[in-house]
């Protein structure tokens, strides 16, 4: 079964312009960010790729611990995305989750090592990670405590 997602995108202008996207419950302005020349208004290409490997990453994460039972109080991610840009071609190198799991008060040791596993399977069980593999260096730095 396929899923289609569309996503329709106004442009004002030139490089340094602004412009829309509306996709779903996605709407938002969209600009060059200004660390790279632009005018920094809304979003941007680097952001909204890091958002959809962080909230897949995330999203997958959550339910693979659902599914194994572990005893989840709270769960946070920080993810970061690092662009190169040489001779003006920009090009995504990396990208780096570094979920925060935390489990409650009777978690076991198991549990602990259940959670650091699943946290490293996720990444490559993410339908983006697996569409970005080959081209982004992706790594998981988890770290799990117990309540």
């Amino acid at each position: 079964m396929n899923h289609s997602f569309m996503l329709k995108a106004e442009w004002d202008g030139g490089r340094n312009s602004q412009g829309t996207i509306e996709a779903g419950q996605l709407k938002t302005a969209i600009s060059i960010p200004k660390e790279m020349g632009g005018p920094g208004i809304g979003t941007n290409p680097d952001e909204m790729l890091l958002g959809a490997a962080a909230t897949c990453y995330l999203i997958t994460l959550a339910a693979m611990m659902e599914r194994g039972g572990l005893p989840v109080e709270r769960l946070s991610l920080e993810s970061e995305g690092i662009v190169d840009v040489t001779n003006n071609v920009f090009t995504y190198v990396s990208i780096t989750h570094k979920p925060y799991i935390v489990l409650k008060a009777e978690a076991g040791e198991k549990d602990v090592e259940h959670a650091l596993r699943l946290a490293e399977k996720a990444e490559s069980s993410c339908m983006i990670s697996r569409a970005v593999a080959g081209n982004v260096a992706l790594s998981t730095v988890p770290r799990v405590e117990k309540a």
